[in-house]
């Protein structure tokens, strides 16, 4: 009998095995097909990840003004005083809640800034039900997180919750979230993730999160959204609701963010910092993307450009597009800020930009903004409409931090507190540009021109870019 050619026979061997090469690539992303498969339990991803997900307490002291009816009333006022009228404020502790996730066995946690925002007693609630004092080791305002550190006495060892890959997850992807919804306990909810790269929901600067239809309650924020193979992809954040529940929409903030953070604390960073571009950007639109001949609107228009900037360094100009960071194709501005953020100071990354059609490659150097000129952090004293603001000079690093225009230039209130200043409508982040006509360039010039005794106050600030003037006396 006749021997099939080799040719013949490779091609029947292909047909053997082709269906059961497609079959298994198809069994990675297939939904269940049967009853025993949709009877499949997320039990053991939940035993794995649950020791890892905390309660987290933090008690706050608010100050309040007292108020009665008659107060309003000079005759009552005159003979009982302004203190039975609530004239004197108040104070009370309130307690706020949420929930944390262990990174680290040494007792590291992570969970939200809000949720123990001014936080005077932080505690911590283990699976278990171990209770213990934490530590607030660093905080971060612009992500919205915040590292804390408990010293467990008793010899139990922590469990953490292993770091994932938040540019690894897809559309589709079933996810777990953990948490303490309204104090009810320890909670896990199931679902899918929704959306990515959602950036406009207004809780952090950097607007870059995961959505996710796993149910999402007040008590939740800090816990943790995890995928099948039990690694935490994110740090439950905010809800978007008109009630108050969840809504079925639900943001995380990516884990690749939360670990640049984790880093930064276990190296003892008193606060976070980022590389900085020196750079205002602006998303594209369809009729900018036309005129500089893209074909859809992508990547961050580069509006400004600051002169220390290592952008302006690395060759790119204004007008110029970023499309992509380090082999990521950048869909706006606020991708490549975020992108930006996860990347560490004294690397260099990888840059694509385009120039009038023409498509450059360049490696950017990432450095820390500059603190030039020193940012001489004072609180205003006297008798002004300032009184109690701290202020302090711009420099890029003050500006990337409250998010300023990178040309800005002179004096901003870095904090209002509980002062006298709040109470005029002086908010943080506002440039104080003029102070009866003159224009102060930095910390020593204000407290010059505010030093003078006058009867009234003429000023002027920068606040989101707009000029508003106020007066002040007689």
């Amino acid at each position: 009998m006749r021997k099939p050619t080799s040719f013949l026979y490779l091609a029947a061997m292909l047909m053997l095995v082709l269906p059961a090469l497609v079959t298994g690539a198809a069994q990675a992303q297939q939904v269940p097909q049967s009853r025993a498969e949709i009877s499949m339990s997320f039990a053991p991803v939940v035993r794995d990840t649950a020791p890892g997900v905390v309660n987290v307490y933090a008690k706050r002291i608010v100050t309040t003004q007292g108020r009665s009816p008659f107060g309003a009333d000079p005759f009552f006022r005159r003979f009982f005083g302004d203190e039975l009228f609530g004239g004197r404020p108040r104070q009370r502790a309130q307690n706020s809640l949420g929930s944390g996730v262990i990174v680290d066995s040494s007792g590291i946690i992570v969970t939200n800034n809000h949720v123990i925002q001014d936080g005077t007693e932080i505690r911590v609630v283990l699976h278990d039900n171990r209770e213990f004092d934490a530590e607030l080791i660093l905080k971060d305002e612009r992500t919205d997180l915040a590292v804390l550190r408990i010293q467990p006495d008793d010899g139990e060892p922590l469990v953490p919750v292993p770091l994932g890959d938040s540019d690894a997850i897809e559309v589709g992807d079933l996810v777990l979230a953990i948490g303490n919804p309204f104090g009810v306990g320890q909670t896990v909810t199931s679902g899918i993730v929704s959306a990515l790269a959602r950036t406009r929901v207004g809780v952090s600067s950097y607007q870059f999160f995961i959505q996710t239809d796993a149910a999402i309650n007040p008590g939740n924020s800090g816990g943790a959204l995890v995928d099948m193979n039990g690694r935490l992809i994110g740090i439950n954040t905010a809800i978007f609701s008109r009630s108050g529940g969840s809504n079925g929409i639900g943001f995380a903030i990516p884990v690749n963010m939360v670990r640049s953070v984790i880093e930064q604390s276990l190296a003892g960073a008193s606060r976070i910092v980022r590389p900085w571009t020196g750079a205002d950007l602006q998303d594209m639109t369809g009729d900018i993307a036309s005129a500089l001949g893209l074909d859809r609107p992508k990547g961050a228009l580069v509006a400004n450009l600051h002169a220390s900037s290592p952008l302006l360094a690395a060759g790119v100009e204004r007008g110029d597009v970023l499309l992509q960071l380090d082999g990521r194709d950048l869909a706006n501005a606020q991708e490549f800020n975020f992108r930006l953020a996860t990347l560490s100071i004294g690397d260099t990354a990888d840059l694509v930009f385009q120039r009038k059609r023409k498509t450059y490659r360049t490696k950017l150097k990432l450095i820390a903004a500059p603190e030039i000129p020193p940012r001489n952090t004072r609180t205003i004293g006297g008798r002004t409409p300032f009184t109690g603001l701290e202020v302090m000079n711009i420099s890029p690093a003050v500006a990337d931090e409250l998010g300023l225009p990178t040309s800005a230039e002179g004096v901003v209130i870095a904090d209002e507190g509980q002062s006298l200043g709040r109470r005029f409508g002086f908010r943080r982040g506002d440039i104080i540009a003029e102070v009866n006509d003159y224009r102060p360039k930095s910390v020593a010039e204000l407290e010059t021109a505010l030093g003078s005794r006058v009867g009234y106050w003429d000023v002027g600030i920068i606040r989101k870019g707009r000029l508003i003037r106020r007066s002040f006396g007689g």
